[in-house]
This record gives structure tokens, C-alpha cells and sequence, in this order.
């Protein structure tokens, strides 16, 4: 299993049941992670309990799940709607113009989401990515600060 891209901090694991436990090769740090990974904390709240950088947990996160030792826990969470995707898009293709949905694609897919299942406690990653691509200066503000007003309408 592939480890997401973007910020994991928000992200909640949980271990999976193994009958072959003891055949794997662990270290102190991925034994560890594994057993705080209860299902409820999320990875931002184990990184500042044992004090790892986000590096840290992000390579052994993903060590974990190329073993199939944890899997990640589904948390309900509001996805952004289609109001908002397509006022994104807009606002997009005013900065760049036609090569905005290609950016928008890859950034979503960057961050490890699929434009409609999109979740809206990352929409700010996704501003911030999206951003970084318009090469004016002034267009970059425009675009940050229209999007803001519009996450602030809808409550993200």
C-alpha cells in the first residue's frame, strides 16, 4: 500500500491482525509507532508524543504499510462540493488559463486524493499548492484571496 502523499498529520491508523508477527525485521522506532497506532490518535498527535519529525513518521508509516501491518482508519470527513470545485477551477484558469485543470489534477493527485473525494480540512494545502504554480505575483494574491473568501462562505 502506497503512503499518501501531502500532510499526514491529520491521518489515523490502525494495526492489523498478523498471525506472522514475530517474522518481521523491525526497528526500536517502527515498534513503537506500531503499537500507538490505536485506531484513534492521529499521526500528528504520536510524532509529538514520541517526538518524531515528520520525516521520521512518513518513512516508517510507510514501511508499515508496505508490511501490511497497519491500515489507515476511514474518518468521516466533508468533502468539497461541486460549488466550490468549479469556482477553484475558475479561479484557476483566470490565473493560468487552459493548463488550470491539468495543474488542479495534479495537485489533487499529488496529495493523494481524487478531485471529487477531495477533503475539505486539506483545502488550504491544496490553495497553497495551487498557488505556487501561478507565476504572477499579483494573480497568486488575487487567486489566494478569492479562494479564501470562498472557503470562508462554505465553512471549510
Amino acid at each position: 500500500m502506497k503512503v499518501p502523499g501531502g500532510d499526514l498529520s491529520a491521518m489515523v491508523y490502525r494495526r492489523l491482525q498478523r498471525d506472522d508477527l514475530g517474522e518481521f525485521a523491525m526497528d526500536s522506532r517502527m515498534l513503537t509507532v506500531l503499537m500507538d497506532l490505536d485506531g484513534k490518535r492521529s499521526l500528528a498527535e504520536i510524532a509529538q508524543l514520541r517526538g518524531f519529525s515528520t520525516q521520521v513518521l512518513h518513512a516508517t508509516v510507510g514501511r508499515l504499510l508496505e508490511l501490511s501491518l497497519i491500515a489507515p482508519v476511514e474518518v468521516a470527513t466533508t468533502k468539497l462540493d461541486a460549488d466550490f470545485i468549479g469556482f477553484l477551477r475558475m479561479q484557476m484558469s483566470q490565473a493560468v488559463g487552459p493548463i488550470a485543470e491539468i495543474l488542479l489534477e495534479d495537485a489533487v493527485y499529488d496529495l493523494g486524493h481524487e478531485l471529487d473525494q477531495f477533503p475539505a480540512n486539506q483545502v488550504a494545502e491544496l490553495v497553497d499548492y495551487l498557488a505556487r504554480e501561478i507565476q504572477r505575483q499579483d494573480k497568486a494574491i488575487a487567486f489566494k484571496q478569492n479562494i479564501l473568501l470562498k472557503i470562508r462562505e462554505k465553512g471549510y
